[in-house]
């Protein structure tokens, strides 16, 4: 089996590449991981964390993707994905017969059509796979993974690859742009769900009751979420240290948004969870965009006039 390429180390990319390495699908002298990031500390980091695994850096990411059959992608964002894809010595700049790239970023569906054609148009095979979960699900291989383009590569990478990354693996079709569909359906609903969450505690704290009972009654009922009971307690302490970003939630709720106007599809809850998320990401002087998407919920205090948010602003 020839090398594994992974293009990107990043909050997400980083446990994912460690999954490949700790369950062995790549990391050995037959089997090196070959990797690229653009801050390159990140890559002698990975090394270092794992000495006896056979890890080679490369300088460029046409490079990685020269040396592998399979090369993973994980960009941040759209304008990171787009500018390590289409640069000179970028992963496009490597693509030929023999090659394969899956993309795991979350991106607008014209950019993976995009990028699927130019792949395709250059001999090689493209499989789209955003992922659902963040910085702990992809350390722990619990991501979930939703794909669409070459099914071969898909039936290729599920069980020596996405199945040590994930928790599962849902191929969608072979349009590319179904993955991205699902994904932004995923993720605008789950943004949603924080924000209103975020109003239920804030007023909650306003009304005198008690916000770590209040997150465990709502976890005892039918409106049980993990995400609430994961994100509720470090909210209530103001700790929003980064798992998913909220600059990046904004950004696939906005692509949520157009997606549903193109569609002809009611959306103004989403939409009005949307604006506020927008708003928490422009706020300077909160300075949040950063942080966890947990941290909305101090937007929403900032927003209100109770004296329990006025106090909580003060005490910042």
């Amino acid at each position: 089996m020839s090398s594994v390429g992974f293009v990107g180390l990043g909050i997400m990319g980083e446990g994912m590449a460690a999954r490949l390495l700790s369950e062995g699908i790549a990391g050995t002298e037959a089997t090196p991981l070959v990797v690229w990031n653009r801050t390159g500390s990140k890559c002698t980091a990975l090394k270092e964390k794992f000495p006896d695994k056979t890890i080679v850096i490369k300088e460029t990411a046409k490079e990685v993707v020269e040396a592998c059959g399979i090369t993973y992608s994980m960009l941040s964002t759209p304008e990171a994905s787009r500018a390590v894809f289409d640069a000179t010595e970028g992963v496009l700049a490597g693509v030929g017969a023999g090659k394969s790239i899956v993309d795991c970023a979350t991106l607008a569906e014209s950019d993976m059509l995009r990028m699927n054609d130019a792949v395709v148009a250059a001999g090689g095979r493209f499989l789209e796979a955003p992922v659902s979960g963040s910085k702990a699900p992809a350390a722990n291989g619990s991501l979930i993974f939703l794909c669409a383009g070459s099914q071969e590569l898909f039936d290729e990478t599920k069980d020596n690859g996405l199945n040590v990354m994930g928790k599962a693996s849902h191929y969608f079709s072979t349009t590319v742009g179904k993955g991205t569909r699902a994904k932004l359906v995923v993720n605008s609903l789950m943004g949603t769900m924080l924000a209103a969450f975020g109003e239920g505690l804030a007023l909650s704290e306003s009304v005198g009751l008690d916000p770590a009972t209040m997150i465990e009654v709502i976890g005892q009922g039918a409106i049980m979420s993990p995400i609430y009971n994961l994100k509720g307690p470090k909210m209530i302490k103001k700790d929003h240290a980064p798992n998913f970003p909220l600059k990046h939630a904004h950004k696939d709720m906005a692509l949520a948004v157009d997606m549903a106007k193109a569609a002809n599809v009611e959306f103004s809850i989403t939409s009005q969870a949307e604006k506020v998320f927008r708003e928490a990401r422009e706020d300077t002087d909160l300075n949040i965009a950063d942080q966890d998407f947990s941290a909305v919920f101090e937007t929403i205090h900032k927003k209100s006039s109770s004296e329990f948010s006025k106090k909580r602003m003060c005490d910042e």
